[in-house]
């Protein structure tokens, strides 16, 4: 059943990705609840089996949103990243994964999922330069993010604090800065498009 809903999320449902994310976590020992919350998913779909993505010819921009929801269970200390890169006015790439290393504050944690979302950028500017659907050098990509700390550590050019892990991160999304892969832009929460695939969907955003 899960692998299922994975290939559906891979495909052509990012609106079910962070639902599948956690219950992914439970395949080793799965229990009632668990295939309680299987069964509304599939429902979910069921209802919702219309939806689908959307392209135009009329857009050609590139932009990424990245997000991450920090410490979101008390029995578990790692954070959840989500992000989506849309072209052509639809969505073309997203993910809702739990990260795997620890961070300590709000601000570590978006970074984390910035690096992860920029790895992503840098992959699908070298596709969409060997395919040449755009001229070398092709423009840099922006980065929406919601977190106003993160965007101002992304470009100060030294990290002072104590987690190796986070260093690395810093170090490898202040690259892609400088090489002009991305650039981060700091965006309301309620608009920013990953919001969605860091935490469970409120009511009113339930279709």
């Amino acid at each position: 059943a899960i692998g299922s809903m994975m290939y559906a999320t891979h495909c052509t449902r990012p609106d079910i990705a962070f639902a599948v994310s956690k219950l992914s976590q439970y395949t080793v020992n799965p229990g009632t609840e668990h295939w309680k919350a299987v069964g509304r998913v599939l429902g979910y779909l069921k209802r919702t089996s219309n939806l689908e993505l959307t392209y135009t010819s009329s857009s050609r921009i590139l932009e990424g949103y990245s997000d991450a929801s920090w410490i979101d269970r008390t029995n578990d200390s790692k954070s959840t990243s989500g992000w989506i890169f849309t072209l052509a006015g639809g969505a073309v790439s997203w993910a809702s994964k739990k990260q795997t290393c620890i961070a300590h504050s709000t601000m570590e944690a978006e970074l984390i999922a910035l690096a992860a979302a920029g790895k992503e950028a840098e992959w699908i500017r070298d596709l969409l330069t060997d395919i040449r659907l755009w001229d070398v050098p092709m423009p840099c990509i922006p980065m929406y993010c919601d977190s106003e700390a993160t965007l101002s550590k992304a470009y100060n050019a030294v990290y002072n604090g104590g987690s190796r892990h986070i260093g690395l991160r810093h170090n490898y999304v202040r690259q892609l800065l400088e090489s002009g892969t991305i650039k981060v832009v700091y965006v309301k929460t309620s608009k920013n498009l990953a919001d969605p695939f860091t935490k469970p969907l409120t009511r009113d955003l339930v279709v």
